[in-house]
């Protein structure tokens, strides 16, 4: 991964004198395992025999350093992890010559009988002796590399700074801001409520307090900024920090997420601003990587939606399981290109589809199945804006149910493994359109189940953050323009996710699924819309009320002050992984199915908006559609 400075000269040098060298630690480490003053056992050198031993014992040793991959280390890089490696060389190192040792001694070859207290000896000396090499040589780089003179370029100016966390994240960043020649912090300590750490020192910094005692080393230390780095940190943890800088004042930053550094797309010394996420933000996903192996690679899957806030993360996420092919399907040209060319930039070895495609156009979507015969299908692809479908309530049910069931159907057809729906919180007891055209794809969905050897599931959650026309990207739209923020009602609540943990808990809920399920997403705690707004504002630097009002619009049609995640009387059941449950509802006969689409058929045909809704609360005893609404003759 590293490349070699340009100014490294006799670069075409290092391996064969780093080869050399290795070859003169292991020979003096041989000889000295043969000095009476060093092996108790022997009483005298016997320095012909060594000699004459040597080139197979380093022979053995050296072709060990290869097996483990030793030799694709860079020196300057070599660190704690590494140490394994030299471990594995030297047990097979030292295997390979006892057993040598004992077959020859059934024979006469005297001379090459390697006395056991030798070879143990030498193991240890020279693959120590190995080790200790590159961590001197890492040693003397770095030094050099901190003294090193800067050839024109300005050093820029060192800020001032504390690490809340002396963790193995505080230790990372420490440590790799400490190997810089431009390291942008000056780390003057740390800081940790383990009291335990107090007093104590990580890589030679600090620990000079608790986070209660920032207000005072802020002071004393003339600390300009503070940097959160403390190991899967609760977002009521951050806000807690964040609230104590604020009253100093200091400027408070963080790492990067568990999620952003699983991605590889940034470092632990990329220290950011505090965002949103991180102050709603739960324990990483613990998946079961093992489990998601079997239900993905070598498979063609296929993503509907590609290119929206989840499908997109889905295709991001599938591609580290290695498909054999991945078809990403969407009707927005732009999206597409977007996701595609993202994709192409990993340069992996799986075959990438982009397909154009509108979900309702049956036609097309059968010469893709028929092409590439899709064995596992994520149904992403939906009209999900609450008002808007309240104004549009024949395109919610042509697109989130009929073309939900096409899809599906052609799913069964064409003998795919499975098939995965996308669905909503809002479908639990749903008031809105989007909620209950996304319950009866829910039903259609499972009434499949029974007609095809295809596994047919569905997964429900709330609301995803940063997902495209969802509440966050509009406070920050409205927080930038300087517009008051404006809030439905005070106490409204929602659930949310992260686009990344709701992608991977729908991947794993796929892996999970028999069949006929409903899976019931873990969103933790709801969290109120109000608090959302004055959070976003005081992140941007501002104070709510002051720099940026919030206003109250009122509910609108189809809104709830509070969503659910299960109908009640709904059995909720446990599966193997602990965020993720299984809602086992009564399903449709095939009777109601065919009626309830018929129904819907022929008044969306007729574009009677006011018979939609009169069937939403027919066929769904919990549902509680307004027929009178304003939106109601909308699109008649």
């Amino acid at each position: 991964m590293f490349r070699e400075r340009s100014d490294d000269r006799f670069w075409y040098m290092r391996r064969p004198l780093q080869f050399f060298a290795d070859i003169g630690v292991l020979s003096v480490a041989f000889f000295i395992a043969y000095l009476p003053a060093v092996n108790i056992q022997l009483g005298e050198l016997y320095l012909e025999t060594a000699i004459r031993q040597l080139p197979f014992v380093i022979l053995v040793q050296i072709a060990s350093l290869f097996v483990v991959g030793a030799y694709s280390l860079i020196w300057r890089y070599v660190s704690i992890e590494d140490i394994s490696l030299f471990l594995k060389a030297a047990a097979i190192s030292c295997v390979i010559l006892i057993g040598f040792r004992l077959i020859l001694s059934f024979t006469t070859f005297t001379l090459w009988q390697i006395p056991v207290s030798v070879i143990l000896i030498d193991t240890m000396m020279g693959f120590g002796g190995l080790l200790g090499l590159r961590i001197l040589r890492r040693f003397f780089y770095e030094l050099n590399d901190k003294n090193r003179p800067t050839l024109g370029r300005k050093r820029a100016r060192q800020m001032p700074t504390l690490i809340v966390g002396a963790g193995r994240m505080g230790s990372t960043l420490a440590k790799e801001m400490s190997g810089r020649r431009y390291a942008e912090l000056e780390i003057r300590g740390f800081v940790d409520d383990d009291f335990a750490k107090k007093g104590g020192s990580v890589n030679r910094i600090k620990v000079l307090g608790s986070t209660k005692d920032l207000p005072k080393l802020v002071s004393d230390l003339n600390i300009e900024q503070v940097v959160i780095a403390i190991d899967q940190a609760q977002g009521k943890e951050i806000r807690r920090i964040m609230d104590v800088c604020a009253a100093i004042p200091v400027k408070a930053r963080i790492v990067p997420s568990l999620n952003e550094l699983a991605h590889g797309h940034v470092s632990v010394s990329r220290i950011r601003d505090v965002q949103i996420e991180d102050l709603l933000g739960r324990e990483p996903v613990e998946l079961d990587d093992e489990n998601l192996y079997d239900f993905l690679s070598g498979k063609v899957v296929m993503v509907t939606g590609a290119g929206g806030s989840i499908g997109s993360e889905l295709v991001r996420q599938i591609v580290n399981y290695s498909p054999s092919k991945l078809l990403l399907v969407e009707r927005a040209e732009f999206f597409l290109f977007n996701v595609e060319r993202e994709l192409s930039s990993y340069r992996t070895e799986i075959a990438i589809f982009p397909l154009i495609a509108d979900i309702c156009d049956e036609p097309r979507m059968r010469d893709i199945f028929e092409q590439f015969k899709p064995e596992i299908i994520f149904h992403a692809a939906a009209h999900k804006h609450v008002p808007l479908m309240e104004l549009n309530c024949s395109e919610a049910v042509k697109n989130n149910i009929f073309a939900t069931r096409q899809i599906a159907s052609l799913a069964g057809e064409f003998g795919a493994s499975d098939f995965v729906m996308i669905s909503t919180d809002k479908a639990v007891n749903p008031t809105s359109i989007m909620g209950a055209s996304k319950r009866i794809a829910e039903i259609v969905v499972q009434e499949l189940n029974d007609k095809y050897e295809t596994n047919f599931t569905a997964v429900r959650f709330g609301n995803v953050l940063g997902s495209a026309g969802s509440v966050v990207p509009i406070f920050r739209e409205q927080i930038q323009k300087g517009e008051p923020i404006t809030v439905t009602h005070k106490d409204m609540t929602r659930y949310f996710m992260t686009i990344p943990e709701a992608s991977q808990l729908v991947l794993q809920a796929g892996a999970l699924g028999n069949g006929g399920e409903i899976f019931i997403l873990d969103m933790g705690q709801p969290v109120k819309i109000l608090d959302l707004a004055e959070d976003m504002i005081r992140l941007s630097g501002l104070t709510p009320y002051e720099d940026i009002d919030i206003q109250f619009t009122g509910i609108r049609d189809g809104e709830k002050l509070f969503e659910e995640l299960e109908i009640t009387g709904e059995d909720l059941l446990k599966t193997r992984h602990p965020k993720i449950f299984i809602g086992k509802i009564a399903t449709y006969s095939d009777e109601q199915v065919v009626e309830i689409l018929s129904e819907f058929r022929q008044a969306v045909d007729a574009k009677d908006a006011s018979e939609i809704r009169r069937l939403f609360n027919k066929f769904l005893p919990e549902a509680t559609i307004s027929i009178g609404s304003k939106a109601a003759g909308a699109d008649n």
